[in-house]
């Protein structure tokens, strides 16, 4: 049961501490709609999503004036399209993402994703006609998202995916060069992708998946740094405490929106993601909330220690909270969008080699980070197969959003706007690992892998 003390404690986390449901985002099955003729797929597509997702929006809107509580995305996730593109020969993959984006503007919502392709153990059919679309698919949509998953803890990892990634991020780039380079902002390669994120731009609806579900994904950093704020003198248990509790409180929030939003819209509810999504605001950092624990700056010696302890404290307190948590639940470290993770960069005190140590013990990996515009495709892939590895060592979802800011050098700015804020340009390692990525082939899974 609620009281008042619990009620008043949620507005001030609303008004005062940038609390939020950050998405509701509804997975649909588009397996059904596969077709040998692209252009009847295409329209089956965009009427499966327009029919399902039609009040995906106004119940959104609903809930928030019902609870009070603020929504920021309303989003759709589908199958991975390579899929689709398998039954389609000669067809062109681009078609579909059009499809997808004329869907996402019927419906209203913020992002779609799902332009996506399962490459772990190799190439299936239509996974290389999407892939090699990638770049102009982002190009001539505007709410589309993309995400390659090239590696897995049971598969290892795809190393010829991983080489051709990095060309793509690049040809994404030039492509949106004149966009601030906006392309490569809405695709993520991954390892050891989750079927049931909520989150983009990695997020697609997994073939494990109900034909239509609904996932939350909740955020709350600045909530769990003004509860420790009032500790100063907490002891580390106690602080991992103070975290559980918070985190506890957040998950129910979502627990109780998701629930609303599948009885509103007859749709089964999936799960609830707690993830610290930070966002440019003042006061809506992760990295904040590490500073806050007793770091002076994120990003110096104790920054993954720390991470680790928050990371999980969170993890305990969603799982405590309810019984639907699922997705990436922990905490985000996108650079561009947490205003102290881009203080810490500009600073010079958050490097790239300390960003990928972080990623071993965060939800994801390497986030929203820009990099110098003349970085070799080569070295991006070498990146992506670092924090593959991360991932797949580790039995955990990594992944790698890098923006190739073309014609600009390291220490310049890129400026996005919007949740994605701006991105200091990080400094690289400029020996080249191109010899290693042309190998090609497949990096085997680690010994735990063989545990049937």
């Amino acid at each position: 049961m609620l009281n008042v003390y619990d009620i008043l404690e949620t507005i001030r986390m609303i008004q005062d501490e940038c609390l939020d449901i950050r998405t509701i985002t509804m997975g649909i099955s588009l397996l059904d709609c596969i077709d040998p003729d692209i252009d009847r797929a295409c329209e089956k597509v965009y009427e499966k999503i327009t029919t399902r997702a039609k009040n995906l929006v106004s119940v959104g809107q609903q809930i928030e004036t019902e609870y009070g509580i603020p929504i920021i995305n309303k989003r759709i996730s589908v199958t991975p399209i390579a899929m689709l593109c398998g039954a389609c020969k000669g067809g062109d993959p681009v078609k579909f993402a059009k499809a997808l984006q004329r869907a996402a503007d019927a419906c209203g919502v913020n992002f779609i994703g799902g332009y996506s392709a399962l490459v772990q153990k190799g190439f299936s059919a239509g996974d290389l006609e999407l892939i090699h679309s990638i770049p102009e698919a982002l190009d001539v949509t505007t709410n589309l998202c993309s995400s390659v998953n090239i590696g897995s803890s049971k598969a290892g990892i795809n190393m010829d995916a991983v080489a051709l990634m990095g060309g793509i991020i690049r040809q994404s780039a030039e492509l949106t060069a004149d966009r601030q380079c906006v392309g490569p902002s809405k695709l993520v390669v991954l390892c050891n992708a989750p079927e049931d994120n909520p989150f983009m731009a990695g997020a697609f609806h997994g073939v494990g998946e109900p034909d239509c579900v609904i996932n939350v994904g909740v955020s709350g950093p600045g909530v769990v740094r003004a509860a420790l704020a009032k500790h100063p003198d907490a002891s580390i248990n106690e602080i991992a405490d103070i975290i559980k509790k918070t985190a506890f409180k957040i998950t129910r929030m979502g627990q109780l929106v998701g629930a609303r939003a599948s009885e509103m819209l007859d749709v089964p509810f999936g799960i609830v993601d707690l993830s610290l999504a930070p966002t440019p605001a003042v006061g809506d950092s992760v990295a904040h909330i590490l500073e806050e624990i007793g770091l002076e700056c994120c990003g110096t010696h104790g920054t993954t220690a720390a991470l680790a302890l928050l990371n999980d404290a969170v993890k305990k307190g969603g799982v405590m909270a309810s019984s639907n948590v699922g997705g990436l639940s922990g905490a985000f470290i996108p650079v561009s969008e947490d205003a102290g993770m881009i203080a810490a960069a500009e600073n010079g005190t958050l490097r790239l080699e300390k960003l990928g140590a972080m990623t071993a013990v965060c939800s994801v990996g390497l986030d929203m980070v820009v990099v110098p515009g003349d970085t070799p495709a080569e070295t991006i892939s070498a990146i992506i197969a670092d924090e593959a590895a991360i991932g797949m060592v580790n039995n955990k979802t990594t992944a790698v959003r890098l923006i190739p800011a073309i014609g600009k050098k390291e220490g310049d700015i890129l400026e996005f706007g919007g949740l994605f804020g701006s991105g200091p340009i990080m400094q690289i390692n400029r020996k080249s690992p191109a010899k290693f990525i042309a190998r090609g082939g497949r990096i085997p899974a680690p010994m735990h892998s063989i545990k049937n």
